[in-house]
């Protein structure tokens, strides 16, 4: 591969972002797919993509080195797939803003997970970050209660809480000198996720035309850009790997007004501002700092 310079990851994880943030909009034109059968193409698409692109990266040996793996690798999987299943339900359940808003508060659960679990110093500023976000939470849901379906905001929330018990999961074993690759993580998640669903996704009534829009989002929305991410990972820090994450947001739902005529409501804006600053706010002194 290329050498990515620290230029090349930071227009990388824009396009990377980009291509994460189609899944709402391109859901929106399915024709009869619903539920848990879109979460299970999108798994079976994403599996078959990692299948060629692992062993193409790094050799055959991948699939040995993965049974060796210590257990921090068979939780971060069993994580990722809690976030494929879960996200492609919320989706289709709730609108898409409020489900990207959502999935924003992501780093900052991170941080609260890994000083409870694994006594990770938070900063005051995280501590503010985490109390603003979560007054634009509940002021997004709050305003829109009669509206939104309980299932779907819990579904939801699944996607951050899982996203924090993973990452929480990796910090823990790397300080254990145990690095966990995530790609073969993400590729154990999509195992899981197939497996899982397709007792829920029968009968299948997805049409051809809906089979290619998920092989869209298997491949490009999924299981390329995760591959990507983890590679700008070597090169950003944390708190621009994270300010560049919220991107997907913008663009999940700029694509989802545009292109579905899906237009968020004033709440969610309203939520949505107040949990994007918070953690801009936060990883923007956070990247001061380490310098």
């Amino acid at each position: 591969m290329f050498k990515l310079t620290h230029s090349r990851a930071v227009v990388l994880m824009v396009a990377v972002t980009l291509m994460w943030s189609i899944a709402g909009v391109v859901t929106r034109h399915l024709e009869y797919a619903r539920s848990f059968e879109v979460t299970f193409w999108r798994s079976v698409f994403t599996l078959m993509a990692l299948l060629v692109i692992l062993p193409t990266l790094q050799g055959r040996a991948v699939f040995t080195s993965m049974r060796h793996s210590g257990r921090a690798l068979w939780i971060s999987g069993v994580c990722w797939s809690v976030m494929f299943t879960a996200f492609m339900v919320a989706i289709m359940l709730m609108p898409v803003a409020n489900v990207l808003v959502t999935m924003a508060v992501g780093p900052l659960l991170t941080a609260l997970f890994a000083r409870i679990f694994i006594g990770h110093h938070i900063a005051p500023r995280t501590w503010a970050a985490i109390g603003v976000a979560g007054l634009g939470i509940a002021w997004m849901y709050g305003s829109q209660m009669a509206g939104l379906p309980v299932v779907g905001t819990l579904v939801a929330l699944c996607v951050p809480v899982a996203a924090a018990i993973n990452w929480t999961v990796v910090q823990h074993s790397q300080r254990h000198g145990h690095a966990v690759d995530l790609v073969p993580a993400v590729l154990v998640g999509a195992v899981i996720s197939v497996v899982a669903t397709l007792p829920v996704a029968l009968p299948f009534e997805a049409s051809p035309y809906d089979l290619a829009l998920l092989a869209l989002l298997g491949v490009v929305q999924l299981a390329i850009p995760c591959v990507l991410a983890v590679r700008c990972g070597r090169v950003l820090q944390a708190p621009e790997m994270a300010l560049l994450g919220l991107l997907e947001v913008i663009f999940g739902i700029l694509l989802a007004w545009v292109g579905a005529g899906e237009e968020p409501s004033a709440a969610v804006l309203t939520g949505g501002v107040l949990v994007i600053g918070a953690l801009v706010f936060n990883e923007l002194l956070g990247w001061k700092e380490q310098k």
